[in-house]
């Protein structure tokens, strides 16, 4: 059970995401992957969230190299709480929470085609220190 609370004093990025395996998801968590020291770098950890299952996303880390958490959210609920139930499935999004547990970054996208880029979100976390 992930709780973002027992997160305090670490930044976090939660990307939710369609899907493991599918073409966007693949290049968006990759990017995080090739980010992930600039990100440590900055104090921030990723959490990927999609609806799939633990077995998937396992699969999926492994084929990846993916080294950070992926959740699963097979009813929506952290979607919705974060606005990223869509009506055929999660939408892609990206929020970056810090520290404190304060919101400070916080972008939906409207077609699943869209993703937000490490450096756009390296530049946000620049922006806090």
């Amino acid at each position: 059970m992930f709780r973002l609370s027992a997160q305090r004093g670490r930044t976090v990025i939660l990307a939710f995401y369609p899907g493991d395996e599918t073409p966007v998801c693949t290049r968006q968590l990759c990017d995080y992957r090739d980010g992930i020291d600039a990100f440590a770098g900055l104090g921030a950890e990723v959490v990927g969230i999609s609806p799939d299952d633990a077995e998937s996303h396992r699969a999926f880390r492994r084929h990846h190299g993916l080294p950070f958490t992926l959740l699963s959210d097979p009813g929506y609920d952290a979607a919705k709480l974060y606005g990223c139930k869509g009506m055929f499935g999660m939408k892609r999004g990206v929020f970056i929470v810090d520290s404190a547990g304060l919101l400070r970054y916080a972008r939906v996208e409207t077609l699943a085609l869209f993703r937000r880029h490490r450096q756009e979100l390296i530049s946000v976390l620049q922006g806090l220190g």
